[in-house]
């Protein structure tokens, strides 16, 4: 069941990765999205610019409720309506790229969704993934009332990270 990617996109060319497990399935224990990276695209992440022009390289069905938007990145197509994203600079400084994943995280859960699977930097981002689970506790200290949608910059930003803010 092994099959090969061929990926030709603005930030990769002629990049090649092996799926090896099926799409959506086999996750490491420690890893529970909440949300699919299509539930995530039709909600309203990385103001709508993350995916434009990589489409050719994940299922079709991701993008057809998807917010996106090519010319620029848009807030307003967010869940939230916040910016919650850094720019990619910031990303790379930190060190927080994987050299095969040049867009960050979502690029490499979008991959692991689909069945590639990398032990070493699997674990990696599994880690950094857990580690939003510090801001899911903020705002379930500071967001007291039933329903309330407050601190929306941080629930978008967890959003981004396959948590389903929107539930706290």
């Amino acid at each position: 069941m092994k099959k090969t990617i061929i990926v030709n996109d603005k930030m990769q060319g002629n990049f090649r990765y092996l799926l090896t497990e099926p799409v959506g399935r086999n996750f490491d224990v420690e890893f529970k999205p909440e949300l699919t990276p299509e539930q995530m695209l039709e909600l309203g992440v990385f103001g709508g610019k993350y995916m434009t022009d990589c489409q050719k390289e994940f299922p079709a069905s991701w993008f057809k409720q998807a917010r996106l938007c090519s010319e620029r990145h848009d807030p307003n197509l967010n869940y939230f309506g916040e910016n919650a994203s850094q720019p990619l600079s910031v990303w790379r400084n930190k060190g927080w790229i994987y050299p095969d994943d040049p867009r960050g995280w979502f690029q490499w859960y979008c991959r692991y969704y689909v069945g590639r699977r990398l032990p070493g930097e699997d674990k990696r981002q599994i880690r950094r993934w857990k580690a939003i689970q510090r801001h899911i506790a903020q705002i379930r200290k500071n967001c007291t009332e039933p329903g309330a949608v407050c601190r929306p910059k941080q629930r978008q930003a967890i959003l981004h990270w396959a948590y389903d803010s929107r539930k706290l």
